[in-house]
């Protein structure tokens, strides 16, 4: 789906996924540091003998049931490294899909905070995460309009 009739930008979905990136750089580049933040947070769910969810998060995870969330943590992490590894995928050999990424990455990061609200978490202190999402909103909105426009051509 093109975003408009003009040929200054470029499809969420295109016929083919590709390698042909065609949007503003910095679109790329962004990308690729959110890949990088996705797998190290990952790890550290997976890896962190609390998960983080004790020593990031502020969650008290010395209560019974405190060895569930560790395991939820660590559930919740591999996912995201599945994610960072198809966020790999995307960088290294299909760049044509970063507008799709993007949109994928605002799906998530919304639905994080609307789950918030839902369902908030009852932490001592506010995680990094929590304020990450407001920071990366914004953010995912402005690099998929960089990401869908192709840069004028310098004269």
């Amino acid at each position: 789906m093109n975003c408009l009739k003009n040929d200054r930008w470029i499809s969420i979905l295109p016929k083919q996924a590709d390698n042909q990136y065609q949007g503003y750089k910095i679109s790329v580049w962004i990308f690729l540091l959110i890949t990088i933040f996705t797998i190290a947070r990952s790890c550290i769910h997976i890896f962190a003998p609390d998960g983080g969810a004790a020593s990031i998060a502020g969650i008290d995870v010395s209560s019974a049931g405190g060895s569930n969330v560790v395991s939820m943590f660590a559930f919740w992490g591999l996912s995201q490294l599945l994610m960072g590894v198809v966020y790999l995928v995307v960088f290294f050999r299909y760049k044509s899909l970063i507008p799709f990424m993007y949109v994928l990455i605002l799906a998530e990061y919304i639905g994080r905070i609307a789950i918030g609200f839902i369902k908030p978490l009852e932490v001592s202190h506010t995680p990094p995460g929590a304020i990450g999402d407001y920071i990366l909103v914004p953010l995912a909105i402005i690099m998929l309009i960089l990401s869908l426009r192709r840069p004028r051509k310098k004269k």
